[in-house]
């Protein structure tokens, strides 16, 4: 077993200092993906998805869609022929538009159960061609699900049956990840402050839902990847944190990047019930700017790649451990 903890407790000072940015120009990089060929993938507030090449180059692919909304994507998931799926973070509308390099914009997937889709997190493939799609909260605006109570989050999977709601009652659901044994589904719930799991059934159903973690103050977990030994790594937003969490359910912050004085604000905040936006983006950080996603990245994904929602680029920096491929790794196939 590598000794992740032993180096969690060396490198938690100099951590920041090897991270590194990349990109430029980006709009709200809340999700980011990353391949085997060395292409990165951002979600764009500027309508679609931000294409940054190996060379250096970028690319913009950005569309309408066909009743008119300009795409406000949270998450993306990167398909097999180079299309895209995109979640939609409309202040009242979600759903999942499907987008295509060209620029044309088409509905995924609006309603599910009867229910038109509330503002839309996440999506992501796993490796039997199922997507998982999150919705945080049915609440609007957005932000009265910044709460410890809050429990109308959900998860939706679709395969080749259609789609249905498979969890229900989640604390602001955010990202979800299959473990690599494919017997799991981690979702990290964001407001409700953990990280749970529910066994998953051959048939995509889940089990009853599993506390791993429940984390302490100024942790609000977002994005989550596998590393190749069964451990988690979860961005926070606000305290900018990075944490590993082992495979027993031990967390440990690798990297963070926060003001004191301002997460004391925040705990504030969220113990009285009043957690807003200003909490959200008005951190004071050295260099992280709301870290929300990871991608293991780079030879033999020993990097790793973060989104953010405050800057306008992402950011790059060496991990202690080699990450699970994802199911888009080696996407667009020929």
């Amino acid at each position: 077993m590598h000794s992740i903890a032993k180096s969690i407790q060396s490198d938690l000072d100099r951590s920041l200092e090897s991270v590194r940015t990349l990109g430029h120009g980006l709009a709200r990089p809340e999700c980011v993906l990353a391949t085997a060929t060395g292409d990165f993938y951002s979600a764009d507030w500027r309508g679609g998805v931000a294409h940054l090449h190996p060379d250096g180059a970028q690319s913009l692919y950005a569309g309408i869609a066909p009743d008119g909304i300009t795409l406000k994507p949270n998450g993306i998931a990167l398909l097999r022929n180079g299309d895209f799926l995109v979640t939609h973070l409309g202040d009242e509308e979600g759903g999942v538009y499907r987008l295509q390099r060209s620029g044309q914009v088409s509905p995924w997937l609006m309603s599910v159960d009867g229910l038109a889709l509330p503002p839309t997190n996440f999506v992501v493939e796993d490796g039997q061609g199922r997507f998982w799609i999150t919705v945080s909260t049915r609440l609007l605006p957005r932000s009265l699900g910044y709460r410890s109570t809050c429990n109308d989050g959900f998860i939706v999977m679709v395969d080749k049956h259609g789609a249905r709601i498979v969890a229900d009652g989640l604390g602001y659901t955010n990202e979800v990840a299959l473990h690599p044994n494919g017997r799991w589904l981690y979702v990290n719930e964001t407001f409700a402050r953990r990280l749970s799991r529910f066994a998953l059934h051959p048939d995509g159903m889940l089990g009853p839902k599993e506390v791993v973690v429940e984390f302490g103050a100024g942790t609000f977990p977002d994005g989550l990847a596998f590393d190749e030994e069964g451990g988690v790594w979860i961005v926070s937003i606000i305290s900018n944190r990075l944490i590993h969490v082992a495979p027993d359910g031990k967390p440990a912050v690798w990297m963070e990047d926060s003001d004191a004085e301002h997460l004391v604000w925040v705990e504030a905040a969220y113990k009285a019930a009043a957690l807003a936006r200003p909490h959200l983006d008005g951190i004071k950080s050295r260099l992280l700017r709301n870290i929300s996603s990871i991608a293991f990245c780079g030879p033999g994904r020993r990097n790793a790649v973060l989104g953010c929602l405050l800057a306008d680029h992402l950011f790059t920096l060496p991990m202690p451990i080699a990450g699970v491929a994802p199911t888009h790794w080696n996407y667009p196939l020929a």
